[in-house]
């Protein structure tokens, strides 16, 4: 069995790449103008983007170097309020593709939460 910091990385791995691959059919698709109703993205907004897009990275090497009980509970915190952000961005998301792409995110916010959970 994998040690659990390498299951959990590969969790947000996962999980951030789906991110991207929401963004780049996004971007194809034109529906980016679409996102919320806003057409103009101010400096912070686009800073508040980048850190909450930075944060399954930072995950990623997080889960590999924290120690154990600090690392479960980053883990289980950063996990369910990105469960939480995306459950409640669901319904603002105007394609079929996006509701696909942000349930697939929500299982693997779950499974991390599962695995640290779990881990002992």
């Amino acid at each position: 069995m994998l040690d659990t910091r390498i299951i959990l990385s590969g969790v947000w791995v996962a999980l951030m790449l789906t991110y991207l691959l929401g963004d780049v059919l996004r971007i194809f698709s034109g529906d980016v103008a679409k996102m919320g109703g806003t057409q103009h993205f101010t400096q912070g907004m686009w800073l508040g983007i980048a850190i909450l897009m930075v944060m399954p990275i930072l995950m990623v090497v997080l889960s590999l170097t924290l120690p154990y009980p600090v690392n479960r509970w980053a883990n289980l915190i950063v996990a369910v309020f990105f469960f939480l952000f995306n459950l409640v961005g669901l319904p603002t998301y105007p394609s079929a593709y996006d509701k696909f792409l942000i349930v697939v995110g929500l299982v693997f916010n779950v499974l991390t939460v599962w695995y640290a959970g779990q881990w002992v």
